[in-house]
C-alpha cells in the first residue's frame, strides 16, 4: 500500500470516506459501552464481534497506528493525512478500533527506543491487537517519587532477576506483557540507576492481586515480582538509563492525541438530554436550556467551551509539532484534561439532582448509578498518571523557565 503523501489530501478523504462507508460496522459508530472496547490481546475480549470485525479492518489499512511506518504495521501516514483520517472517523462518529497502553505507550516509545530486534517482535502484534500491556511504575513506597522506587534487578550475567512489587499495575491481570522500571544500581543518585525492561506476564514468579475499589471495580492490581528472570535483551535503552525512556513514555500517555481519534468525546452531558425520569431541572434542560438557573447555565457553556477549545489544541499542537515525540505541552493537556473531566461530572451531578447519587436500589436506572460511579471514579483522574501538582511542576520549570 503506498504512503498517503503520494496522494492529494482531497483525494485521500474521499478514498478514506468511502472506505470507512464500506467497511465500519454501524454498531461502531456508537457510543463505546463498557466491555465493548478492545485493549488487546485475549484475555478480556470484546463482547461485541462487531468490534473485532472493526479492529481486523483497521489493522489491515495500518490505521490501528495510522503514523506508524509500514513495516511495524502501520500506514505511514504523514500528520496532515492523519488529522484527515481523524476527520473522517469523527465525521461518523466511529468507535476507536483498538486502544491500551501497547499503541498509546510502549510502541511510540518503542519506536524511539527499543531496538531493532525489540521492534520486530513487539510492533506487529501490538498493532494487530494481539498483546495487552501493563505498565510497572508505581510502587507501595514510592508514588509521586517515581524515583524512589526499589524492585531491584540484579544482574545474572544474561539476564536480571527481578524482585519487588508494582501497584495500581491497571489491567495487569489481564496483560500478557509488561513495561516496568527497576532499579539496577543502588550506588548512584536515584535517577542515574534505574532501567527499563520488558517481561512477560506468564514469566514464573509473576503475580497479580486486583485491588477493589469504591466503585465496585478493579481495574487496578498489585503486581509482585519474586526472582523473575528477565533476559537482558529485554532491556529498552541503556543500562541505569531507563529514568529517560520511562520519562518520555509518559508523555506519550499525557498527550492524549490518541484521543483526538475517539468518536466518545460527546461527554456525560449528551447522556442526560434524552432522559425523561430525571429531575425537573434535568427535564429544563433537556427542553430548553434557557430556562435553567444562571449560574448552572454559565458552568455548562464554561464546559463546554473548554471541551472544544482543549480538542482544538490538541489538533494544533500536532499539526504545528516538527517532531512526533510530545514535549512538555503534553502536561498542559494532561492538567487541562483532569480538570475538564472533574468539573463536567460536577455539573451533570446538579442536573441529575439526587438521582445522581445511586449507588443501587430499584430507584436508580443501570445509567444513572454508572454515571454515578463514574463521577466517584473520576475523583482519581488528577492523580493517575501524574498528580496535577506533578503536571504543574513540569509547566512551571520547562514551559514558563521558572526556577527550582
Amino acid at each position: 500500500m503506498p504512503t498517503v503523501d503520494s496522494f492529494e489530501l482531497g483525494t485521500f478523504r474521499a478514498e478514506t470516506r468511502a472506505w470507512l462507508e464500506a467497511n465500519c460496522p454501524l454498531s461502531m459508530r456508537t457510543r463505546m459501552l463498557e466491555g465493548e472496547e478492545i485493549n488487546g490481546g485475549n484475555k478480556r475480549r470484546s463482547t461485541n464481534p462487531d468490534a473485532h470485525l472493526w479492529l481486523t479492518a483497521m489493522a489491515e489499512k495500518g490505521w490501528t497506528v495510522p503514523t506508524w511506518p509500514v513495516e511495524f504495521g502501520g500506514a505511514g501516514l504523514s500528520k496532515e493525512a492523519f488529522v484527515v483520517l481523524i476527520d473522517e472517523l469523527q465525521r461518523i462518529n466511529a468507535r476507536p478500533p483498538l486502544g491500551g497502553m501497547g499503541v498509546s505507550m510502549i510502541g511510540p516509545t518503542l519506536l524511539e527506543y527499543g531496538s531493532n530486534e525489540q521492534k520486530e517482535e513487539h510492533l506487529r502484534p501490538i498493532a494487530r491487537g494481539d498483546l495487552a500491556w501493563c505498565q510497572g511504575y508505581s510502587e507501595p513506597g514510592a508514588g509521586s517519587d517515581l524515583a524512589s522506587l526499589q524492585t531491584f534487578a540484579e544482574d545474572k550475567g544474561d539476564y536480571f532477576s527481578v524482585n519487588g512489587a508494582k501497584i495500581w499495575t491497571s489491567g495487569a491481570h489481564y496483560a500478557d506483557w509488561m513495561f516496568c522500571l527497576v532499579r539496577t544500581n543502588k550506588e548512584v543518585p536515584k535517577h542515574q540507576g534505574i532501567s527499563f525492561v520488558l517481561f512477560s506476564m506468564d514469566s514464573p514468579g509473576v503475580t497479580t492481586k486486583p485491588i477493589e475499589l469504591l466503585n465496585g471495580k478493579s481495574p487496578f492490581c498489585q503486581t509482585f515480582f519474586d526472582d523473575v528472570r528477565v533476559p537482558k535483551d529485554n532491556l529498552v535503552g541503556q543500562l541505569n538509563q531507563g529514568w529517560t525512556v520511562g520519562k518520555r513514555l509518559l508523555q506519550h500517555e499525557r498527550s492524549g492525541l490518541a484521543a483526538l481519534a475517539s468518536a466518545d468525546k460527546i461527554g456525560p452531558m449528551e447522556r442526560i438530554k434524552p432522559k425523561l425520569k430525571l429531575s425537573n431541572l434535568a427535564r429544563k434542560y433537556a427542553a430548553d436550556q434557557t430556562t435553567i438557573e444562571p449560574g448552572l447555565r454559565k458552568g455548562l457553556i464554561e464546559n463546554e467551551m473548554l471541551k472544544q477549545a482543549f480538542f482544538l489544541t490538541q489538533q494544533r499542537a500536532m499539526e504545528e509539532s516538527a517532531s512526533s515525540v510530545p514535549g512538555a505541552a503534553t502536561s498542559i493537556f494532561k492538567y487541562v484534561e483532569a480538570n475538564y473531566v472533574k468539573e463536567q461530572l460536577e455539573l451533570q451531578l446538579r442536573i441529575r439532582g439526587t438521582q445522581g447519587l445511586g449507588w443501587e436500589g430499584a430507584s436508580f436506572d443501570d445509567e444513572e448509578i454508572s454515571m454515578c460511579r463514574l463521577w466517584l471514579e473520576a475523583k482519581s483522574i488528577s492523580i493517575a498518571g501524574g498528580s496535577n501538582e506533578i503536571q504543574l511542576n513540569i509547566i512551571a520549570k520547562r514551559v514558563l523557565g521558572l526556577p527550582d
